[in-house]
């Protein structure tokens, strides 16, 4: 099918050429409105630019079927993260890359390319489909804000393909963790350091006792938890009154990550308890994990159209999140495909124009395969 490599590679080149910085996906989400429109689905935004800080709402585009099929749901998300402006995509080799001062963009933009060869694709060919429904979102790389936002009755559909993970096209995350962040601020006592240290409470001994107290980084195969920031005091001279500190814990086994979650908590306030001090935690669950049945129905589907393009599937696990967790907590059966990309979010990101095409392939596939 290398006939057509030009064709999706051009799509993806206009699309990184378009800047749309988290925050900042309007005029990406317009490009791709016109070209869902083009191809005869009826487009709108769901009005979530204010609660996630965008400049324009989740793109939600809508086909209904020719034939009698499974309603299959294409989503990537708008957004990328910085060095992002001004990209200027440089093809060598079977490899497009950046000009090497910023990303690429092919997080997401290779699945939004993918996404739209295939719909070209199924109308140049007069290949009855089934219902479609693309899902386009702001803010994943902000901590998937335009699937948080997104109203429940937008997550319908039998099978949801979010095309938002690193490695060759042929991988399919079949589990995601749960995960959890907490922000905690820790309150002692202020005093001079030099005259009078007995007096004082160091916010920051306590901060720095409750994580030398904690189990950090990979806990087992399916588990981990860090402490990513810490911010308190301003002279060398003063007890520091206050400090802050932000981290997490995530597991593919619910179970795990409550208790580590527990732990972490409980080695804060020990810690500000022995001291004298005290402590005020919140934690927030950011999104909840998902595994899938080896005999789920969707692998069956992906599984066979990775096949015909001549791709080998691999199933893994991964530790991060993506707006697949979102969609699937709210009963939308959803898996992760890899799109082709590596290195991402820095200025070597690359992905091969075999690999666009291949996934273009695939989601054209399993348009035809959803077909009852």
């Amino acid at each position: 099918m290398t006939e057509d490599a030009p064709r999706v590679l051009a799509t993806f080149l206009e699309a990184v050429r378009v800047d749309s910085p988290s925050g900042e996906e309007a005029r990406f989400g317009a490009w791709c409105e016109r070209r869902l429109a083009a191809l005869g689905f009826d487009v709108r935004f769901d009005g979530t630019g204010p609660a996630t800080g965008s400049d324009c709402g989740n793109l939600i585009a809508e086909r209904p079927g020719a034939a009698d099929g499974l309603t299959v749901v294409l989503s990537a998300h708008l957004d990328t993260v910085g060095p992002g402006r001004g990209i200027d995509p440089v093809v060598g080799g079977g490899v497009v890359r950046s000009a090497g001062d910023t990303i690429l963009g092919a997080d997401d933009k290779a699945g939004v390319a993918a996404i739209l060869e295939a719909l070209e694709r199924a109308q140049e060919t007069g290949t009855p489909t089934g219902p479609v429904r693309v899902l386009l979102t702001t803010g994943e790389e902000r901590g998937l804000r335009g699937a948080k936002a997104l109203d429940r009755s937008e997550c319908r559909g039998d099978v949801c393909l979010v095309l938002d993970a690193h490695g060759p096209v042929g991988g399919v995350v079949t589990a995601a963790p749960t995960q959890y962040t907490f922000s905690a601020v820790f309150e002692g006592v202020p005093a001079h350091a030099g005259v009078e240290p007995e007096r004082g409470i160091s916010a920051i001994a306590m901060a720095a006792s409750a994580i030398a107290s904690m189990r950090i980084g990979r806990l087992d195969e399916e588990t981990t938890a860090n402490v990513g920031e810490i911010h308190g005091g301003n002279a060398t001279n003063v007890i520091t009154a206050s400090c802050a500190i932000r981290g997490e814990c995530r597991s593919l086994d619910p179970a795990k990550v409550e208790t580590v979650r527990d732990e972490m908590d409980a080695a804060m306030r020990d810690a500000a308890r022995r001291a004298g001090g005290a402590v005020r935690t919140e934690w927030v669950l950011e999104y909840e994990g998902y595994r899938l049945s080896p005999d789920d129905p969707m692998l069956g589907l992906v599984e066979g159209a990775l096949r015909l393009v001549g791709r080998e599937p691999s199933f893994f696990s991964t530790g991060g999140g993506s707006d697949a967790n979102i969609f699937a907590a709210r009963a939308l059966p959803s898996l992760v495909l890899s799109c082709g990309m590596t290195d991402v979010h820095g200025v070597e990101e690359s992905v091969e124009v075999s690999d666009l095409v291949a996934l273009a392939d695939v989601l054209a596939l399993v348009l035809k395969r959803a077909v009852r």
